[in-house]
């Protein structure tokens, strides 16, 4: 049953009409009620299309953190072959929110490394609801390493609302493992492809997304801050949550046009929550192209590339 967010709720109405003819006609093989559900059924996909086609920042990222929405462990079980997953920081533990290892894409080696939420209540305390200790930076920056090593390109999947602001997280030393997860990041010298799949949350996301190429499914969002911590800090105020997510252009669309992302990856319509195969099915396509630019590069054409692009990001940002 899908899980109806605040302002799909006249949506809600429609597609649960439908669904009561439906069970009318199956209880009672005499009522014909085929053609009324068919109408409900037209009229709840033209209001779906309005909707989702003038979402405001707010509702993406409503959307973007969508329970249902399609999770790391997801695109690694749908789109990756010979998933081997590899553990540890080598240091103090192995952090869950973190999921890294070696596979295969279309048959191209690669190492995948992404934020993990979990889909239910065991699993997303388990997995720290897809935020990160210092322990889950330092696991991927050894796979970065690992990965430079053999020549391997670097996938990250992105979606959490940021690094894990715990007191244990601080006093292991929190904000360097992100800064040096960034710094691997930028010494890379094979390919490395970000994709945003639900929410790319402050240093937390940067750390994995430091990417030559990075792409935003439709109605995910990347911002330094949340729209709840951004209204807090400059209103007092986590209420005006709506006004903080207007200000922070932290939409696919806003960012393609700043510069800061390479391509946005369409999702079905309603969200991906709604046709999970086929928006999996469209970041695979998107990675195996990002990929594929750099076919026959040298690794430091590949690092000075990367390099350069966020150089000269601000610049480009301040002229959109």
């Amino acid at each position: 049953m899908v899980q109806y967010l605040d302002f799909e709720k006249p949506l809600s109405e429609i597609e649960g009409k439908a669904e009561e003819l439906r069970a009318m006609g199956r209880s009672d093989s005499k009522v014909d009620v085929a053609k009324e559900a068919t109408a409900l059924d037209r009229k709840a996909r033209d209001m779906m299309a309005n909707l989702y086609k003038g979402l405001t920042p707010w509702q993406k990222a409503q959307v973007a953190r969508h329970a249902e929405r399609p999770h790391c462990r997801d695109y690694i079980d749908a789109l990756f072959t010979e998933w081997t997953p590899l553990a540890g920081d080598r240091n103090f533990a192995d952090d869950h929110a973190v999921m890294g290892g070696l596979a295969r894409l279309n048959d191209r080696p690669v190492m995948v490394i992404g934020h993990e939420k979990g889909h239910d209540t065991r699993t997303r305390i388990e997995r720290n609801f897809g935020m990160a200790r210092p322990e889950g930076y330092r696991k991927a920056i050894r796979l970065m390493q690992m990965a430079d090593r053999f020549g391997l390109p670097v996938v990250t999947l992105i979606d959490t609302p940021g690094a894990y602001p715990g007191k244990g997280a601080e006093e292991r030393g929190q904000s360097e493992a992100i800064a040096r997860s960034t710094q691997a990041c930028l010494r890379l010298g094979v390919p490395l492809v970000s994709v945003v799949i639900g929410e790319g949350g402050s240093g937390g996301a940067v750390a994995f997304a430091t990417a030559n190429r990075v792409a935003m499914l439709e109605h995910s969002i990347y911002s330094v801050i949340s729209p709840e911590g951004c209204a807090s800090i400059l209103w007092k105020d986590a209420e005006k949550m709506r006004e903080a997510a207007e200000a922070l252009r932290l939409t696919a669309q806003d960012l393609l046009k700043l510069g800061v992302i390479d391509r946005i990856v369409k999702e079905p319509l309603g969200g991906a929550h709604r046709d999970r195969d086929a928006a999996i099915a469209a970041v695979g396509e998107a990675i195996a192209a990002m990929l594929g630019e750099f076919d026959g590069r040298e690794p430091e054409a590949i690092r000075q590339g990367r390099r350069r692009k966020f150089l000269e990001m601000g610049s480009k940002g301040l002229a959109a």
